[in-house]
This record gives structure tokens, sequence and C-alpha cells, in this order.
């Protein structure tokens, strides 16, 4: 099959990772994949853009979609006639923006199938497609009547336990035990200022705790002063924006990962990641995670976090391989060309 991913973002977060390794698995099945991103924004703050990372990967659509929603109405309805003139038998939206364009201009022989990667985008006014992927079985039934399954976070083979986790620590700089993380953007939705709170509070029972903090954002200078208001300095390290391998070492050094909160994607991936590498997985109740995580924060406070992590839970949890999802996705691919 001929299948082109569409991916209105200039940013590598999100969805993004999940839908790189999605088409890399589909390619290596033996199909013809392109991924089509944000070509119009160029220039992003705080985060690092999608199209090196696409092109690095071999995966960069060169079909001259802008693909924007930053894009004036002549340029929105240039890739429609674009995109309608491609010769393709899937064309596989992620963001309502692609869907918009895919709706009204899919090339005539090709379905159209969308994941939706956040439950904000199920609305009534969700466009009609062939077939459907959501981040989480609770999901599923608010697509009911429509060909729908999930999409589970696909995991990059460079996420594994550590060879030597002490050693990587001393490497890395990091004292203390037990080391916990979070990983994610400085955003409201990731509540990092819950997490310092629970941190504070979890010191009075583990004195040699550290608090790691990977990541970037609006909310970094906040959150810098909250610790500072917690006379947390000396065991809160802030390890910045980390990719690649990078982030990868970060994340196997941590005995303990926090994810309190989700953003555009609720598949869950940090989770699987954390997991991949052996780190134990807190987290709260939203999207994929409570299918990946070894506690449950049933209520976001600083009590319940501390509990949480505190606890000796640790569940046991079979990840399909990102082969197995791609199939699956390529399998429904089948169906809704079938159904046609």
């Amino acid at each position: 099959m001929k299948i082109l991913h569409l991916l209105a973002s200039p940013f590598w977060s999100g969805p993004a990772e999940n839908v790189a390794l999605l088409a890399l698995a589909q390619r290596q099945a033996g199909h013809e994949v392109a991924v089509a991103v944000d070509r119009r924004r160029r220039k992003v703050a705080a985060e690092e853009p999608a199209v090196p990372r696409f092109e690095a990967l071999g995966l960069l659509d060169a079909g001259g979609l802008e693909l924007s929603v930053k894009s004036l109405p002549w340029a929105v309805l240039q890739d429609m006639r674009l995109l309608r003139r491609r010769s393709v038998d899937v064309v596989h939206a992620h963001f309502t923006h692609d869907h918009l364009i895919a709706r009204w201009a899919r090339p005539r022989e090709a379905v159209l199938i969308r994941s939706v990667h956040a439950p904000r985008s199920l609305r009534s006014s969700l466009p009609r497609a062939d077939a459907y992927t959501v981040p989480a079985a609770t999901d599923v039934s608010r697509l009911e009547g429509r060909r729908v399954q999930v999409l589970p976070p696909l995991v990059d083979s460079r996420f594994r336990p550590a060879e030597d986790r002490e050693a990587l620590r001393a490497k890395l700089g990091l004292t203390g035990a037990p080391v916990i993380g979070m990983v994610s953007t400085f955003q409201a939705s990731r509540r990092h200022a819950l997490g310092v709170t629970a941190f504070a509070e979890l010191r009075r029972t583990r004195p040699e705790a550290r608090l790691v903090l990977v990541g970037d954002g609006a909310l970094l200078e906040q959150v810098r002063q909250q610790v500072h208001e917690h006379r947390l300095e000396e065991w809160v390290t802030f390890a910045g924006y980390q990719q690649g391998d990078a982030f990868v070492r970060w994340l196997q050094a941590l005995d303990e990962v926090w994810i309190l909160g989700l953003g555009n994607d609720w598949s869950g991936r940090a989770a699987a990641q954390a997991r991949a590498c052996g780190v134990r997985v807190v987290a709260v109740e939203e999207g994929a995670l409570p299918s990946l995580s070894d506690v449950r924060v049933e209520q976001p406070s600083p009590e319940a976090v501390v509990a949480a992590s505190l606890s000796q839970g640790r569940a046991r949890v079979e990840h399909p391989s990102n082969q197995r999802i791609a199939e699956d996705v390529l399998a429904l691919y089948e169906q809704a060309r079938s159904a046609r």
C-alpha cells in the first residue's frame, strides 16, 4: 500500500514520535510510507522541530503540502488541490486540520483514517472517516457505530534498562535515592506544581530522595521559583530539554517516573518508554496511563502522589511490539478498504 500520514504540526512532540515509529514499522512491513508535516512554521520556540527528524528517517513527504493551521486560505486550497491529485491508498490524518483537508480532498481511491490523539477532539463535529483510532480503550465507546481501534504508544528500541544504572547516575551527577523524574514540557496540564509540592512532602519520609525535571516550556521559571520557595534546590535537578540518546539516558537513570498529566498525546508514550527502561511508573488516571502504570494516582493531590510513590506496587504489563501495532493498523486499513 501507499500510505500518506498527515501531521499538521511543526513540533517533534505530542504524537509526532508515535507517528514516526508507526510509519517506520509500516515501511518495514513492505509498504510505501511518507509523513507530511507543517512546513509553514519553520521557527519553533522551546521545542524541537519535526522536519529534520522526519527527513533524517527518510519519511518526510516531498509532495508540496504546507499543512499548517496557520496557512492562509489560498494555501489551504492549494493543499487540497495537491492532495486530491496524489496517488495513494491510505490517507491517515492525525489532527483536525489534516482531517478537514482530507475529508474534502482525499484522492479518489484512498481511504481516510483518523487518529484521535486527545479526547478533546472527540466531539459531535468530528468529520467522517472510514476508520478511526483512539489512544485508550475508554474512548472507543465515544465512537459507537464507527470502525475504531485503540492505537497504543510505540516505543523506540533504544529504550531499555541501563547496563549500569549507578555508573550512569554518577556520569549525570545524580545523587540520592530514590531518583524520581518528571519528563514533559512545562505546561499546566502536566502538573509540575503538584509534583514539586508532592516531592516536598515525600522528603519528610524519604529525605534522600531526588527529583529530576526533564524538559522546558512556558512554566519553567515558575517551577524554579516554587522549588526555591520550598528550599529544594539541592534536591531538584533541572535537566533541561533532552532528545535522542541523551533523553534515553536520563530516563534510564530514574527509579521512578511521575506522570501527573497529559498534553497533546493521551497514549501514555512516556509511561511505555519508562517501563521499557525498567523504571517504575506512578501516573494519574488519564488516557491510556492506567494500563501502563505500576501505581495509579486516583486524585491529583500531593497526598495521593506521595502515597502512590511510597507503595510497593509494581504491575506486570505486556506491551505489544511496534511490529504488532503496525500490523493491527494495517489490518484496519484493509477493513476500511474492503468496506468501500
